[in-house]
């Protein structure tokens, strides 16, 4: 408390001096003396500058003087571009900083910087100058290994990272033309000197199977093997289910249950059952309890924690529990016990849930299902699939009917179903992309999404109400700027959305999605509808889900591969065990914002780290089809060029120089691109022919030309 008020104080006494012009501008061995500051105390005086520096109050130099800033004055991060230039995120601020090549002051790519703001305008933003790195963002990076005779250079993976950096021999660990490595920087260089580091380790060859997707795996510092304490916890962790486990617990190993999954699973954490009586439906929605196997604060738990969800690359999955409780006692194998806790709703012949019990459970698995199985047997009628499962058609031609009951009264609230297209990267044995399949989303698949959603909403909304420290999953209202942006951009295909200035139902974006289905303009206006929302996210507090129209909503389904889920059945089983003490929801205050926290960031870094992975291979795909001709959609216009994306799901880019009748540009305010000549106008949504040109899997892109109709 002391040294607080010290380094306020200290703060107060250099900005007055700084506006003594008797003084300053004065560098920091000066402003010592002058303010008499012992020699043990500089690094507090550094501190403060530091501080005013970021809050925009002082300036430095170029000869390293301090003085009261003579311009507006940021802080925020460095954006680096593959061009050179850059952009400044400032947080709070709406527009980032644009920062011309000769501006950015060695600042790369992750740094901390503090810059000032050019007055008016060049273009659309506005301008900044780097006058200070504060802090450098990036220590280690993925680079490419380029060998000289008696030194290298390693080539970033990262494109923002514009500078190579120079590595000497005896720093190259031995790396060879071609290598994947990590590379740690020891200097970050200047305007006119290369960044310097050392080979911290040799990840395999460019030619060598996976190495690709290990460098993902890398980049974005993503977990790999399990340490030794998480592995030997693992292996003590009981094959089966024992009599003593049963204790307390429901037995519903009698119910008739059934898992459905994609023909690949291996982690089977969701088991439904589904009765009807007169008219009310019994559907029960049993979920693996691996609370039973991870004690809180066990290296399992703080492991489970750190890696806060599984991530699932092109070519392998990074899980957050080891196999042995994914794949094993915590998976609803078929014919076995296992421990669940069940969410049991009463539904009405309307949709509602009239009643409901959250319990622990013992259940047995009838049948491993899959959602291609289940297709036949629904949409199909396949007799074959028919007669092998004849015990439990009637069950899923009831599931088929509560299904679509829940999602009708979903809808009519207002829920937004977004149908992307989304695809499927199959590889050979050599990690080699050989075909792009989409998803197929079929009945089965709406089942499953349409129960869990029930599950989800109906546990968030039992907790709410009792008051409980609990984990929601929670999607704020769309920013109204946004939403007016899509006004503005949909109004161009002759659709439109009732919107106030506070602030947009989502039935509204709901209906709007109902008016473009099978529309040539369909999945463009679904993305930039999707991108006109916020994030959905992890909070201790229960604000509502607006994409599902839903006042409560959190994530209770999927423990083996999520935290917050772990969490909360943590919660639960405290609940119901009676040992929700004033200690204990002291306890879970204290810990759930880290844990929301913590699980949201762990979200976004597998969400980019799988859709690098995806562009990577989808570029690698395009590789072999050099030449080839296709047919695509119009998915974005800029003022340099088309973005199409195939059926396949890849996206390339048109450069302007490549559509080659005419002479183009972009006319901002219809987001159209003319010709000069001909007056031909490519617009959003529109179907278009390309040329493979050029796709480089190293820098993720595919270019297309426009082919000349004859």
């Amino acid at each position: 408390m002391e040294d607080s008020k010290k380094f306020e104080q200290r703060k107060q006494v250099v900005e007055d001096l700084m506006h003594d012009k008797t003084y300053v501008p004065m560098k920091l061995k000066e402003l010592a003396i002058v303010m008499q500051v012992p020699r043990e105390e500089r690094d507090q005086l550094t501190e403060v500058l530091n501080a005013l520096l970021a809050e925009g109050k002082i300036e430095v130099s170029k000869r390293g003087k301090y003085q009261i800033a003579q311009s507006v004055t940021l802080t925020g991060t460095f954006l680096g571009h593959p061009k050179g230039f850059g952009f400044v995120e400032v947080e709070g601020r709406e527009e980032d900083l644009f920062i011309p090549e000769e501006s950015t002051g060695g600042a790369l790519h992750g740094d901390t910087v503090q810059v000032s703001v050019i007055p008016g305008r060049t273009g659309k933003r506005q301008e900044g100058k780097v006058l200070r790195i504060l802090e450098r963002g990036i220590k280690e990076l993925i680079a490419t290994y380029e060998q000289s005779r008696n030194y290298g250079f390693a080539v970033p993976d990262n494109q923002k990272f514009t500078r190579d950096i120079f590595i000497p021999k005896e720093q190259s660990k031995g790396a060879v033309n071609g290598h994947k490595v990590l590379v740690e920087i020891t200097d970050y260089g200047s305007p006119k000197k290369n960044p310097e580091g050392r080979v911290k380790e040799i990840i395999g060859h460019i030619n060598d199977p996976g190495t690709d997707i290990l460098s993902i795996v890398y980049a974005y510092e993503l977990p790999q093997e399990f340490p030794e304490r998480v592995m030997n916890q693992a292996e003590r962790v009981s094959s089966s289910v024992s009599e003593a486990d049963h204790a307390g617990r429901l037995d519903l190993r009698s119910w008739q249950m059934v898992t459905i999954d994609g023909e690949d699973a291996k982690d089977l954490d969701d088991a439904i059952s589904l009765t009807k009586e007169g008219e009310l439906w019994h559907l029960g929605v049993h979920i693996a309890d691996v609370s039973n196997y991870v004690q809180e604060n066990s290296a399992l738990d703080w492991e489970a924690l750190e890696r806060g969800t599984s991530v699932y690359l092109t070519d392998r999955v990074i899980p957050m529990l080891p196999h042995k409780l994914s794949n094993g006692i915590c998976s609803l194998n078929q014919g076995e016990d296992r421990l669940t806790l069940s969410c049991l709703m009463d539904i009405d012949g309307k949709g509602n849930i009239v009643s409901h019990q959250i319990a622990e459970t013992v259940v047995n698995i009838d049948r491993r299902m899959t959602y291609t199985s289940v297709k036949k047997i629904l949409t199909d009628h396949d007799p074959e699939e028919c007669e092998r499962y004849q015990e439990f058609v009637p069950m899923f031609e009831q599931m088929e009917e509560l299904a679509a009951l829940l999602r009708k009264k979903r809808r009519a609230r207002g829920s937004i179903d977004f149908d992307f297209p989304e695809s499927k990267i199959l590889l050979d044995e050599q990690g080699h992309p050989v075909d792009i399949q989409p998803y197929d989303r079929n009945v089965a698949t709406k089942i499953i999404e349409d129960f869990m959603i029930a599950a989800n909403e109906t546990v968030a909304e039992d907790y709410f109400w009792q008051e409980i420290p609990f984990v929601y999953r929670t999607h704020e209202n769309p920013d109204p700027e946004k939403i007016s942006a899509l006004q503005q951009f949909i109004y161009n295909f002759g659709y439109s959305i009732r919107n106030t200035k506070a602030e947009v139902h989502p039935k509204e974006l709901q209906k709007l999605l109902a008016r473009i289905e099978d529309s040539p303009e369909e999945a463009m206006i679904s993305r930039m509808t999707l991108r006109s929302m916020k994030q959905a996210r992890y909070s201790t507090e229960c604000t509502g889900h607006f994409g599902l129209a839903a006042k409560y909503y959190c994530h209770f389904t999927s423990p083996i591969r999520r935290y917050p889920d772990l969490q909360i059945h943590r919660i639960i089983k405290d609940n119901l065990r009676g040992r929700m003490t004033p200690e204990k929801i002291a306890h879970y205050e204290e810990i759930l914002g880290q844990v929301a926290d913590r699980s949201s960031k762990r979200e976004r870094r597998a969400e980019e780290a799988e859709r690098e992975a995806d562009k990577m291979k989808k570029a690698e795909y395009m590789e072999k089809r050099i030449g080839q001709e296709f047919e695509g959609i119009i998915s974005g216009i800029t003022t340099w060029g088309l973005y199409v994306e195939l059926p396949n799901t890849v996206e390339g880019m048109v450069h302007v120089s490549n559509m080659y009748d005419d002479r183009y540009y972009y006319r901002e305010e219809t987001h159209e691109m003319a010709g000069v000549e001909t007056g031909k106008v490519y617009r959003l949504g529109q179907r278009i022919r390309v040329r493979v040109l050029e796709a480089d899997k190293m820098t993720r892109t595919v270019d297309f030309a426009t082919v000349l109709e004859e």
